[in-house]
């Protein structure tokens, strides 16, 4: 197998460590570790976006912070592929939001918008949000708040399983943040920190001959160059959709903002081993640590080699002669938040009829590299020439500065749909437009 690379996705070392003197992370370690969002009798999941002076364990004088359900990262919420998922939705803060469910093809009611897909959740207000999720895998969900609650604490893991259990012992999360990023200047604490927080321990538990299925999501504004040591790592899955599987160069990955990565392990090395997972830079620093068992291997003999995960749904093909193709300038922005209001009044960038396919050249003019999300959809990386793709589907993708980003994909999700750029490390000053596709 071959890594699949492009240059878009493989940040320098300088800029992944740019806009900070040291990164912090916040790690969750597997399901058990995180705890998951319990379902009433009704089974519906409910998640309280509430001030909690204890979200922060082990923080003093970080507390009060916005929390989803008491904790930072919320609590895990894990469903299955197709089943219809509700998710009851109450706001105990000052200020109105919503909740996007960031990756996920959700119909464009449940998006979580404010003002263009759903009026904003009151302060004492809630609402139901209910998708039935087309596609299994690692994605996230985040609250959009009104301007004046600048913080980044109201976001969680979500897990969709395939339909069929997948051949693997052990299943982990690991969720990544930039704390000194997220946390509000007015806490006073001003040296960044190497933070594990929201979890008990960095450690995943392994035995020898073990499958692990490692899962990562980036939930900060920057990019991670993360390396595993002493494994193997087969990355399965990329954005939360299944990819052409390939074995990660010196088990090295490379996560923008929002990006996941779904990826197995064989646990190889001897009973009592240890193998540390590292953020590089000068120096590295330690993450988390995959600790093996003393007890005798699980089996006697490592399983084959991991088969690809379920295919999704999403077309092997696409229409580039009928396509719709455009430029779209990404244009730097003074305003700290995007009036989203008067945006959703305004016209639509471009509308598409369904079905047909889009070919988008983002264009940053900006002089700092650009996170762009594209809300309801998954797209292709194309090569430089528009003459290919990249075999792996995307919904979020680093563009550098004064470089533009290639993109393709089908417009099958009807609905008004966001495009959201923010630069690396910085979570004021985006730049949204928005896009239709008419039925």
């Amino acid at each position: 197998m071959t890594l699949l690379q492009s240059p878009s996705l493989l940040p320098s070392r300088r800029r992944v460590l740019a806009g900070g003197a040291w990164l912090c992370a916040s790690l969750l370690v597997s399901a058990r570790a995180t705890g998951q969002v319990s379902k009433s009798s009704a089974g519906v999941f409910a998640i309280r976006a509430r001030a909690d002076a204890s979200a922060v364990p082990g923080r003093p004088g970080e507390g009060g912070l916005p929390a989803f359900n008491g904790t930072i990262p919320a609590p895990l919420i894990r469903v299955r592929r197709g089943e219809l998922v509700q998710v009851r939705v109450v706001n105990d803060l000052s200020d109105a939001l919503t909740v996007h469910w960031h990756g996920m093809r959700v119909p464009n009611a449940m998006d979580g918008v404010p003002h263009l897909t759903q009026m904003p959740i009151a302060p004492g207000g809630a609402f139901e949000y209910r998708f039935a999720p087309p596609d299994a895998g690692t994605f996230w969900y985040h609250a959009r708040l009104s301007p004046g609650l600048a913080t980044r604490t109201l976001y969680g893991a979500l897990i969709v399983d395939e339909s069929a259990p997948v051949q693997v012992d052990r299943d982990a999360l690991l969720v990544l943040d930039d704390w000194q990023a997220a946390r509000p200047a007015t806490t006073g604490i001003s040296a960044p920190q190497a933070t594990i927080h929201g979890s008990g321990s960095s450690e995943i538990a392994v035995r020898t001959n073990e499958r692990l299925r490692l899962r990562l999501v980036n939930a900060s504004l920057r990019s991670w160059t993360l390396r595993l040591e002493r494994h193997r790592v087969m990355v399965a899955a990329i954005d939360g959709l299944p990819t052409q599987p390939y074995y990660a160069r010196d088990g090295r990955l490379v996560l923008g903002p929002g990006n996941r990565m779904d990826m197995f392990v064989d646990a190889l090395l001897e009973p009592g081993a240890a193998a540390p997972m590292v953020l590089e830079g000068n120096p590295d620093i330690p993450l988390a640590r995959i600790i093996y068992d003393a007890a005798s291997p699980i089996r006697t003999f490592p399983l084959a080699e991991a088969a690809p995960l379920p295919a999704s749904g999403l077309p092997e093909r696409m229409d580039f002669q009928r396509a719709l193709k455009l430029d779209i300038p990404i244009e730097a922005k003074s305003a700290a938040q995007p009036d989203l209001q008067a945006l959703a009044k305004g016209r639509a960038v471009f509308s598409v009829k369904r079905g047909r396919t889009v070919m988008l050249g983002l264009v940053n003019r900006t002089g700092a590299t650009q996170a762009m999300h594209l809300h309801g959809h998954h797209f292709r990386l194309l090569d430089t020439l528009d003459d290919g793709w990249k075999p792996f589907w995307l919904d979020t993708l680093p563009i550098p500065a004064l470089q533009t980003g290639r993109i393709a994909f089908v417009a099958d999700n009807p609905g008004k749909w966001l495009i959201r750029c923010h630069p690396l490390g910085e979570q004021e000053g985006s730049f949204v437009q928005w896009f239709e596709v008419t039925a």
